[in-house]
């Protein structure tokens, strides 16, 4: 697919190499089963954001930690392939990048993750290239990478970039973070302290004057504060092979989709590509079928 305007988009945090298994259902203690079907990918939800936005036509490129361990190459071969570019924070580190063991469950599509997620290599402001910023239309940080997205954060706010969050799940040192948010899109299970209620989080997020909020709950209508307007947004019906990544898929779509449209619109066209790509397996096949 392709735009009129190919915009360029920074995505921050977590880089993995996803395993990912169809089977029957996840296995029991000391049980040996046999997969359906399966596939290795890049992933992380910036990542898997980021690949998605490259795919519906725009520049993609990825900040986190790869390394130059030889599983990398795996990485580094799947993202070339959907042209997203590669920032490391760290050529040098040799160690195992983290890898993600998934199974999905082929009736219902829902999947079990076992996964190492970045909290052994965090980095700080000085391993952020010094021109990454550099011709950006919009930023997304997902917190895996927290103290190299407070301060991307803060550079884009100056430089009037906006800037948006995967909140899967509150993770400290997002505090610091959300002064700098423009679009924070939360999941049901993102919960700041002390919040236990939607309208808390709502409110929470509301006190850092972030001016449009969405909180999605898979395949049920998400919710959404913009401006002073609140409302839903309905999420397709859809018969699902894969949930697998769909939430990293509506975060590159809605980037791609805010910044030629209006939030409640980019909401809806994010929602209608998620519940699509959840009719195939894994990460990427969606991308092969799209409409």
């Amino acid at each position: 697919m392709t735009n009129d305007k190919s915009f360029r988009g920074l995505f921050v945090g977590l880089v993995t190499l996803d395993l990912i298994y169809l089977a029957e259902s996840a296995p029991k203690n000391n049980q040996k089963m046999v997969a359906a079907d399966y596939t290795v990918a890049a992933g992380g939800p910036a990542t898997n954001a980021a690949v998605t936005f490259s795919h519906l036509g725009n520049q993609a490129q990825v900040l986190g930690v790869v390394g130059s361990h030889p599983m990398t190459q795996l990485i580094r071969e799947d993202l070339a392939s959907h042209k997203v570019a590669i920032a490391d924070l760290d050529s040098t580190i040799d160690a195992i990048v983290p890898v993600s063991s998934i199974i999905v469950t082929q009736a219902t599509g829902e999947r079990a993750v076992i996964s190492i997620n970045a909290i052994k290599t965090q980095k700080t402001s000085v391993s952020i290239p010094s021109d990454i910023l550099q011709n950006v239309d919009i930023v997304l940080i997902d917190g895996h990478q927290m103290i190299v997205g407070c301060a991307i954060a803060q550079m884009a706010k100056s430089q009037n970039i906006p800037v948006a969050i995967d909140g899967g799940s509150w993770k400290p040192g997002f505090e610091q973070l959300l002064h700098f948010v423009d679009y924070a899109i939360c999941s049901a299970n993102f919960y700041p302290p002390n919040c236990h209620t939607e309208e808390e989080v709502f409110g929470y997020l509301s006190e850092f004057n972030i001016q449009h909020i969405a909180i999605t709950h898979g395949g049920k209508a998400i919710q959404y504060l913009s401006g002073s307007k609140t409302g839903t947004v309905d999420v397709p019906h859809t018969q699902a092979v894969d949930t697998l990544g769909a939430g990293d898929i509506f975060h590159g779509a809605f980037c791609y989709h805010i910044l030629q449209t209006s939030f409640m619109n980019a909401l809806t066209q994010a929602a209608d590509i998620a519940a699509y790509s959840c009719q195939f397996f894994g990460t990427r096949r969606w991308m092969q079928n799209i409409k």
